[in-house]
């Protein structure tokens, strides 16, 4: 795969565009099926309800963006905003099979300069890409800004265990397997090397709760899945 942008945020793009086509099975694969099960007990953790207007921020192929517009119902309505178009084009197949485009809009844009009012939605999420974005702080202060007084944020992430023998497994797994399981399953070893590093550079939980904190968010809280080696956290918008 040639990379022929030069900047770090085209070259993210093309890694994501160049691998949407295969995104939904290596996830599997990568997490031997439990992401699925991370979302379904996310979700069932959120304050989301019906009627309730929501923004996925990275949404990818629109697994989340899904299960948010069933949440919120015919009166409520989900945009799904990621900056590649191939991932978008992957999501718009699943919307029209699941027959939701009454409740889903999908949306190429940047999650650091969100193209929305202040508080305007109940609920904001971002589901494995925070690790992606140039300034992850950045884009929880944009979660913030649009995101209405008493809404809720929600990170899905991959994280770091913190026990030393499970995080040496962890490292094997990620640094070594995965980049293999991307040349074997989705041909794209140097797409999959990129992930791997991206989950090996990125803040530990107790610093992303900070950074919520930061950000102005309240009532910060987390849990982890997998021994570690994921991780959800929530935060509210004061009044």
């Amino acid at each position: 795969m040639a990379l022929t942008n030069h900047t770090p945020e085209d070259k993210v793009q093309q890694i994501f565009d160049h691998i949407a086509p295969q995104y939904d099975h290596m996830n599997s694969v990568i997490s031997l099926g439990t992401h699925r099960i991370w979302r379904q007990n996310v979700m069932r953790s959120m304050t989301i309800k019906r009627g309730d207007f929501a923004l996925d921020l990275c949404c990818g192929t629109g697994d989340w963006t899904l299960a948010l517009a069933k949440a919120v119902g015919p009166a409520g309505h989900v945009v799904g905003l990621d900056f590649s178009g191939v991932m978008l084009t992957q999501a718009t197949a699943k919307v029209r099979t699941a027959k939701l485009e009454d409740r889903i809009t999908l949306r190429q844009g940047d999650a650091m300069q969100l193209p929305y009012p202040d508080n305007s939605f109940n609920v904001v999420t971002i589901g494995f890409g925070l690790r992606n974005v140039p300034d992850a702080n950045q884009v929880l202060r944009e979660m913030a800004r649009v995101v209405k007084p008493g809404g809720q944020v929600v990170c899905l992430e991959t994280s770091q265990p913190a026990n030393p023998i499970v995080h040496a497994g962890w490292q094997l797994y990620f640094g070594h397997l995965v980049p293999l399981m991307g040349r074997v399953v989705a041909h794209h070893y140097q797409a999959y090397n990129y992930l791997q590093q991206s989950t090996h550079r990125f803040v530990s939980v107790d610093e992303l709760a900070t950074m919520f904190r930061a950000a102005g968010f309240v009532n910060v809280h987390y849990q982890q899945f997998n021994l570690g080696a994921a991780a959800v956290h929530f935060g509210t918008k004061p009044y």
